[in-house]
């Protein structure tokens, strides 16, 4: 970094700080979530403040190439939830399959 405004640099620093606790509070969700979707909740929304670090990053080291990786990063995340849910939409589906077969004599 080279000498900026200050009032840009307390920015930065709060952006960095911000990001890093909600960084740790997702982690603390990610380890204690009660259910499976819970977790996957949290590694998206890591991911999200994993491109929200880039960003940041590549703002105050002026390099727009980053924002290139942190685009793909939430795209790549985005696809993934998108997978799961339709994962726990087919497993539901097979459970009231399941429970109607039963239910039937």
């Amino acid at each position: 970094m080279t000498s900026q405004n200050p009032e840009f640099l307390w920015a930065l620093t709060i952006a960095f700080g911000s990001l890093s606790l909600s960084f740790v509070l997702v982690f603390l969700r990610l380890a204690m979530g009660p259910s499976l979707p819970d977790r996957v909740v949290a590694l998206d929304l890591l991911a999200i403040l994993s491109a929200g670090f880039i960003a940041v990053y590549s703002i105050s080291a002026r390099q727009s190439v980053y924002l290139d990786v942190a685009i793909t990063l939430t795209l790549i995340a985005f696809l993934s939830t998108v997978a799961f849910a339709r994962y726990v939409q087919q497993m539901g589906q097979q459970k009231d399959r399941r429970k109607h077969s039963k239910e039937i004599p």
